[in-house]
């Protein structure tokens, strides 16, 4: 485990993708008056329950840490001051050699059942292709780990990168209620927006509760479940463009040094395979969002609140399949404008080339041959 002081970098996580940090350290400032924070946490430790979990793109002076090659990794850094990123942290990898000497010494566990659990979920954050917080509650609770919900709050920089998007949405809802688009309708629009994605759940949303028909419960799954796929429309308008162009540029670059038959082969056949496999991503993720849509509309068009009420009630295990596809191409876009950023020479040895496109390929669970 090592001093870091690159945690400074992560005081500035107002613009952040919440796709690639859990900041416990934030849930827990925001969440002090909330007894359930505490009651029903995400790890035993303390000091865990604190640390500032990312999905972090290994450079190269960190890849001797692993046994085997990886391009990205989940990393853990426990803040020396919760309230004060700029004063650094500790930090390490999960899986690193010596992993279980610095998971241990962090967690000061004075129980194996303790120790046991953090692992355990430690190791399903490693496997989540992505922290985004729908695809990660879903995950979690089907391996029976269900953390209070303030857990999974969208963070406060995708809220206001949000809003413009949502209030196109829910526009449509509060046109029925209120006719016009005079200031009463404006101003029920900010109000239903700003409680669905601050994660409130009160008497704010309780007009939409009523016409849903919905009881208490079923209402907080329900809200849960709208905001979610607010989030994964939202999301989608940012990423299809960065998709999009990363395989233009797939197309593109140039491979310099020497390159033999074989490896060039492979190279046509990765970038085909991982262009086939993101359009094919793109569109399951469409479709869904299309279901929704159509759900939606059936309330806002037709009236018809059961179509809707029903559809988000069923719609949690969809986040699992969206959240994966999302993950796995936030990945691929991040990736790609940290390797090439704008204005860098589009060109690389064969080599480093074909590591990238592997890692693709398997972001995607496609592979080479699956091209021809």
């Amino acid at each position: 485990m090592t001093v870091d002081r690159s945690v400074r970098s992560l005081s500035q996580l107002t613009t952040a993708s919440s796709s690639r940090v859990l900041n416990l350290a934030q849930i827990g400032l925001a969440q002090a008056d909330n007894p359930q924070h505490a009651a029903s946490p995400l790890f035993q430790s303390p000091a865990m329950n604190s640390a500032i979990i990312v999905k972090h793109r290994l450079r190269a002076d960190e890849t001797y840490l692993f046994a085997e090659a990886r391009a990205v990794a989940t990393k853990i850094i426990i803040p020396f001051e919760k309230a004060d990123l700029r004063v650094g942290g500790r930090s390490f990898f999960f899986g690193q050699r010596g992993f279980l000497d610095s998971f241990r010494e962090v967690g000061n566990y004075a129980s194996p059942f303790a120790m046991k659990h953090d692992l355990d979920v430690l190791t399903l954050l490693d496997a989540v292709p992505s922290l985004d917080p729908f695809l990660l509650r879903e995950f979690l609770r089907n391996h029976d780990v269900a953390p209070d919900d303030c857990y999974f709050e969208i963070s406060g920089a995708d809220q206001t990168r949000m809003y413009t998007h949502a209030a196109q949405e829910v526009r449509r809802l509060t046109a029925l209620a209120i006719k016009g688009t005079g200031p009463a309708q404006l101003a029920s629009t900010a109000k239903i927006i700003s409680a669905l994605l601050s994660s409130e759940v009160g008497e704010k949303l309780e007009p939409l509760r009523a016409t849903l028909r919905l009881g208490p419960e079923e209402f907080r799954e329900g809200v849960f479940s709208w905001r979610g796929f607010l989030y994964y429309k939202w999301s989608l308008a940012e990423l299809k463009p960065q998709v999009l162009k990363v395989l233009r540029d797939l197309n593109t670059i140039r491979v310099i040094g020497r390159a033999d038959h074989d490896s060039l082969q492979f190279l046509g056949l990765s970038k085909r395979a991982i262009a086939v496999a993101v359009r094919k991503n793109l569109d399951e993720i469409a479709h869904v969002l299309g279901v929704y849509d159509n759900a939606y509309a059936a309330l806002t068009e037709r009236e018809d609140p059961k179509a809707f009420r029903d559809f988000l009630l069923d719609a949690p295990p969809l986040f699992l399949e969206m959240g994966e596809k999302m993950g796995a191409m936030n990945h691929i876009a991040s990736f790609w404008k940290y390797r090439f950023p704008a204005g860098a020479p589009r060109h690389a040895e064969v080599e480093e080339l074909s590591i990238i496109l592997r890692d693709f390929l398997g972001s995607v669970g496609a592979h080479a041959a699956a091209a021809n």
